[in-house]
């Protein structure tokens, strides 16, 4: 008995390691769509009426939807990202370092992209989204106090300069 139930434990980790290592194709990535319609009410977006918040450029139906998506981001982007929806991008900064932009350093995320300087910004970025996200409510025009500090501190920045 003590037999049997060493060759099925030898027989299961068998199996579970001829799985292992095997490459997987990668998901199809969703496709993204330009946004139409309101994130808050759902009606056609009207081209004069918008909210510029975290990069993003957000159309709504009426100007009764902005205070709500103010109050409350993160819902509507969610949201509107499960729907494969990303909004128009107005950032001319990178939220890490302050630093102009490189529209080919880039990350969706939740309804956004964000577009970075380098692929450092990136993985600092990723550390702590949030962090970054409400500093590009922030003027774009000159880089706060607290981005300065983040750019000079973090890691691998010192292989270029960013203009400083």
């Amino acid at each position: 008995m003590r037999f049997l139930s060493t060759a099925v434990a030898a027989g299961m980790l068998l199996l579970g390691v001829t799985g292992y290592g095997q490459d997987k194709s990668p998901e199809k990535p969703k496709e993204l769509k330009s946004q139409t319609h309101c994130p808050v009410m759902g009606g056609k977006i009207d081209s004069t009426v918008f909210t510029d918040i975290q990069g993003q450029r957000v159309y709504h139906c009426c100007p009764s939807c902005i205070p709500k998506i103010k109050a409350d981001p993160d819902k509507y982007f969610k949201k509107t990202a499960a729907q494969g929806i990303l909004f128009e991008n107005i950032q001319t900064t990178c939220p890490v370092s302050g630093e102009a932009i490189d529209k080919s350093k880039f990350v969706d995320f939740e309804g956004r992209r964000i577009y970075f300087c380098c692929n450092q910004c990136i993985k600092d970025f990723n550390k702590d989204p949030q962090k970054f996200l409400s500093k590009m409510d922030q003027s774009s025009e000159k880089p706060s106090s607290d981005m300065e500090k983040e750019h000079d501190t973090h890691e691998g920045h010192g292989d270029h300069l960013h203009g400083h």
